[in-house]
C-alpha cells in the first residue's frame, strides 16, 4: 500500500510542477474532457481535497443523485472560483492526501489522476511520458465494468501496448503506446493506429 501511495503522491507533484509552468492562457485551452478546459479538470481533480464528506453529499443532494452533472457543475462553479495558482497549490499540498474513489482503492486514485493529467498534457500537446510503473497499475484495473461506464465497447478486439507488456480483451488487435490505448479505453478522441 506504501508504494502505490508515493506513485500517486508522485504523479501529483510532477503534474502541479507542470501547471505551475503553463502560461496564463493554457489554463483556458479545452482538454480532453468534452467541455472542460484546463482549469476545471483541475478543479475536479482537486475537488476531493476541498469538499468534505457532508458537503459532497449536500451537492449530491442538489443534483438528485445524479453524479455526472454534480461533477460538472463542481469543477465550473469551482474553475470561475479559484485562481490558477490556488488550483496548483492544492493538488501540490495534496500530493499525499488518502484520497480514493468509492469502491476504487487507491489504484483507482491513481488512474484518476494519470488519466486526468494526460487529459491535459497530451491536448495542449505536452511531451509527458507517465512512468511505466503507474501505467502498469492503471492499465492492470481495466475491466468490461470501466468500458461500460466509459461507453467503450472493445468487442472483438485486443489492446495490445508497443511501450509496455500489456495486452486486454480478445480479437483484432490494435497496438500503440500504452497511454493512447488508455485514453481511448475511457472514451477519449484519440488516434490509435490500425492493428
Amino acid at each position: 500500500m506504501t508504494e502505490i501511495r508515493q506513485l500517486i503522491a508522485d504523479e501529483r507533484r510532477e503534474l502541479a510542477t507542470l501547471l505551475k509552468e503553463l502560461p496564463a492562457e493554457q489554463w483556458d485551452a479545452p482538454t480532453l474532457c468534452e467541455g472542460w478546459r484546463v482549469r476545471e479538470v483541475v478543479a475536479h481533480l482537486t475537488a476531493p481535497y476541498r469538499y468534505s464528506t457532508p458537503r459532497f453529499l449536500l451537492e449530491m443532494l442538489r443534483s438528485r443523485g445524479r453524479m455526472n452533472p454534480m461533477l460538472d457543475r463542481m469543477a465550473r462553479r469551482d474553475a470561475a472560483e479559484l485562481t490558477a495558482a490556488e488550483l496548483a497549490d492544492c493538488l501540490a499540498a495534496n500530493a499525499n492526501h488518502p484520497w480514493k474513489p468509492p469502491g476504487g482503492g487507491f489504484e483507482g486514485a491513481l488512474s484518476h489522476d494519470v488519466i486526468h493529467g494526460l487529459d491535459i498534457t497530451v491536448a495542449l500537446g505536452i511531451d509527458r511520458v507517465v512512468p511505466a510503473e503507474r501505467m502498469r497499475i492503471v492499465l492492470g484495473g481495466l475491466s468490461e465494468k470501466g468500458l461500460k461506464f466509459f461507453g467503450v465497447d472493445l468487442t472483438g478486439i485486443q489492446l495490445r501496448a508497443t511501450d509496455l507488456d500489456w495486452s486486454f480483451g480478445t480479437g483484432r488487435v490494435v497496438s500503440g503506446p500504452a497511454q493512447d490505448l488508455l485514453l481511448k479505453v475511457c472514451g477519449r478522441a484519440v488516434p490509435i493506429p490500425k492493428g
